[in-house]
């Protein structure tokens, strides 16, 4: 099968099964959910939205976060991953926002860019998110998948290589919706130690090798 027929299928697959999708993170404003995307970098959504609520009791805006110092905001996010690096780079980052952007945050690229802890997934979070732009996000699932089912070839080995391929492919119009769904499809179907083919409506065109035995009747088959 050719790659811009794996595309077409895929992409009218989901746009059938989820027409509309939007991200598991809980918040309230374009600066928390920020710091929710950053936050989640190797941890659960489920993670964060079980933390974040306290935390933005207590740090709504850039504003009151920058005023604090990390022991503080490490006391409501150290269940999640890396709690000490992220409790700096949240607050060096509300302080950032406040001296340059008062307190907002900003929908330019390189601006993104230059706060810190946020890097080029983070970015492309927010200006699809938060801003509607047609920004492809790549994170674990979302490279996963892709290379799975062919939309990607085997030299599209980094991060940026897939993003930049499937924001080839895919039709400006659903470049912020299929981030969603290569992403659900990756969390809840196509897993990674063991995908459930079997209830996966994209089988047909998926390019995950198999061996003979898995091609049997007992639901095991990964792809």
């Amino acid at each position: 099968m050719k790659r811009q027929e794996r595309y077409d299928f895929a992409l009218r697959w989901f746009r059938e099964q989820m027409p509309e999708v939007q991200t598991e993170l809980e918040f309230g404003s374009v600066f928390q959910l920020l710091v929710a995307v950053v936050l989640s970098a190797q941890c659960t959504d489920k993670r964060i939205n079980q933390v974040t609520p306290e935390l933005f009791r207590h740090y709504p805006d850039a504003r009151s976060m920058a005023k604090a110092e990390p022991e503080d905001v490490l006391e409501y996010i150290s269940s999640v991953s890396y709690p000490n690096a992220k409790a700096e780079h949240l607050v060096k980052m509300a302080r950032l926002l406040v001296e340059r952007h008062g307190g907002e945050v900003p929908a330019d690229m390189n601006e993104l860019l230059d706060l810190p802890g946020v890097g080029r997934k983070t970015a492309n979070v927010i200006q699809s998110v938060a801003f509607g732009k047609s920004t492809m996000a790549v994170d674990t699932h979302v490279f996963r998948v892709s290379h799975r089912l062919g939309l990607v070839s085997k030299s599209d080995d980094t991060p940026l290589k897939v993003e930049r391929t499937l924001v080839k492919n895919i039709p400006e119009e659903d470049i912020p919706r299929a981030h969603h769904w290569l992403l659900l499809h990756g969390r809840y179907v196509c897993t990674a130690r063991r995908p459930h083919c079997e209830q996966c409506g994209l089988a047909k065109v998926c390019a995950f090798p198999t061996s003979s035995t898995d091609r049997g009747g007992n639901g095991s088959r990964r792809g």
